[in-house]
């Protein structure tokens, strides 16, 4: 009689230390009850979310309350004044556009607006000529850099201060240093101060000399230009005005742009040195000669005490300065070169 046999499974083998990890054991733990645990619901993830959004509001909350109360509430207030007979006194009344119809019709609006204009167009380019060539210089590896770096940074901290304003105006009075360095060249006398075709162009050297942050922009630009491109054009044979056209322009195109921007924003906004300089009895210069625009807004809204006004004017200034801002975007397409973008 046959024995029934009966088979005995074989033991499954022990992992060694080389052998892979069971995928479908890996990693659990010990699960209480017998149950994998449950993932975190909808609604739990939804309010550790409401709770790290109060949180960060919480902290932009100063923020938000001085946006809400110093910029855009005085912003929606000026306006409506635009359009009212507004005197700071009264209560204001509707007018309409009669503010913009008067303000385009009144010839010292109009010679603001040229003031301005010439000076945005002469200071901004001799500004940023006048930092990128000490950038270029500074630079260039030498002894004492951090000395000179923060000595032709130096007039950008003090450059807007009222007592800058006032030496300046004493330097370029009649007999003073530039008075007398005239004299010597042989030129004809006379400080600019006086002169009403002059004295524009003392602001436009006050802004020059105030090129620090702009060089201090541009100097960060080029420490981000490869040397190689410099040591491979020098073999080719290019000299340094190739170099700097072809390589050096290009390749700060996007530092250059952000100053242009900044620049011209900042020169639409003149208005201490130009009232400190030009006040002689007659605020903003001799015959309107630093009649720059926020001078002018700045007589009619608080000497005049025209408010409704001068918002209209400060509302024709933002208007002028976003139309330039997408002038200069729009250019940018052209000599602006991004080497993410490919251009």
């Amino acid at each position: 009689m046959d024995a029934a046999v009966t088979s005995v499974p074989a033991p499954a083998p022990r992992p060694g230390p080389d052998s892979p990890p069971d995928r479908g054991t890996a990693g659990a733990g010990p699960v209480p009850g017998g149950r994998p645990p449950r993932p975190p619901g909808r609604a739990g993830r939804s309010r550790r979310a409401r709770r790290e959004n109060l949180a960060g509001y919480l902290f932009m909350s100063p923020w938000i309350a001085g946006f809400l109360l110093l910029t855009a509430g005085p912003m929606a207030a000026s306006l409506y004044f635009a359009f009212t007979d507004y005197n700071l006194f009264d209560a204001p009344r509707w007018i309409g556009l009669d503010n913009f119809t008067e303000m385009f019709g009144d010839p010292r609006w109009r010679t603001s607006v040229e003031v301005t204009g010439w000076y945005v167009v002469i200071g901004t380019p001799l500004k940023l000529a006048a930092a990128l060539g000490v950038a270029l210089l500074l630079d260039q590896s030498r002894r004492g850099q951090g000395f000179y770096r923060a000595a032709f940074y130096a007039p950008s901290l003090i450059g807007a201060s009222v007592s800058v304003a006032i030496v300046w105006r004493a330097i370029f009075s009649d007999g003073a240093a530039v008075d007398r360095t005239q004299q010597l060249f042989g030129l004809e006398a006379g400080g600019w101060i006086g002169d009403p075709d002059r004295i524009i162009y003392s602001l436009v050297a006050l802004t020059v000399w105030q090129f620090g942050a702009p060089m201090v922009i541009f100097l960060a630009g080029l420490k981000q230009v490869p040397r190689e491109l410099y040591e491979a054009a020098q073999v080719d044979g290019a000299g340094p005005w190739r170099r700097f056209w072809s390589i050096t322009l290009p390749m700060i195109s996007p530092v250059l742009f952000f100053n242009v921007l900044l620049e011209t924003i900042h020169s639409f906004q003149i208005f201490g040195s130009a009232y400190i300089i030009g006040s002689q009895g007659n605020a903003c210069g001799p015959a309107d000669g630093t009649l720059v625009y926020t001078c002018y807004l700045y007589i009619q809204g608080f000497e005049n005490s025209r408010m409704g006004l001068a918002s209209a004017m400060a509302w024709m200034l933002l208007l002028a300065v976003a139309l330039v801002t997408a002038v200069l975007f729009w250019s940018q397409r052209r000599w602006v070169h991004y080497e993410e973008a490919g251009r």
